[in-house]
């Protein structure tokens, strides 16, 4: 089971490398991987067990996040019509997306960032996504509101980036400018 011992945290260089691609079908030991990131979601948003285990509530979880530098994110998540969004995705790819922006109006949080940190982070309001899931189904998903953040919060995961990276007037100790990517 991971927990928040196992959540990589920020300052550790796997966080700001581009993750590479999973093959095709992926191992058992990815699949395995991206079940229980899932699970540590649910778990987390579960108020006993978050309590009982000590797990900071997610949304979203890169693969990144728990040391493994591949192109793999979880998501578990409502829309505001209260549909779910629980997919484990391999090989994620934004295919296009609006020229709309939107945001989470109180900014975003990490569960690699044990910090608050104040602003306001710009992304694409609605957005196609492509991936394999962990079922083995190849997706085209619209995904808008907050599903599609999530989305675009934990690929940035995969590119290196940061959600403060995206802050326009953020210059805290972490700070990479998005231009180097």
């Amino acid at each position: 089971m991971i927990t928040m011992k196992d959540i990589v945290r920020e300052g550790n260089p796997v966080l700001r490398k581009v993750a590479q691609p999973v093959e095709l079908p992926p191992p058992q030991e990815d699949l395995k991987l991206l079940q229980e990131m899932l699970q540590f979601l649910i778990n987390s948003q579960d108020p006993e067990l978050a309590e009982k285990y000590e797990l900071r509530p997610g949304s979203g979880l890169a693969a990144p996040q728990v040391g493994v530098s591949k192109r793999m994110f979880v998501m578990h998540t409502t829309d505001e019509h209260d549909r779910l969004f629980s997919y484990g995705f391999i090989n994620p790819r934004i295919i296009s997306h609006s020229m709309e922006e939107t945001h989470l109006e109180n900014g975003e949080g990490c569960l690699s960032v044990d910090r608050t940190i104040e602003g306001i982070v710009p992304r694409h309001a609605r957005i196609r996504l492509r991936a394999q899931t962990l079922d083995g189904e190849d997706v085209n998903l619209r995904l808008r509101g907050l599903p599609a953040i999530v989305a675009q919060h934990e690929i940035d995961h995969l590119n290196g980036v940061m959600f403060y990276d995206r802050i326009e007037d953020y210059s805290g100790p972490y700070k990479k400018a998005i231009s180097t990517i």
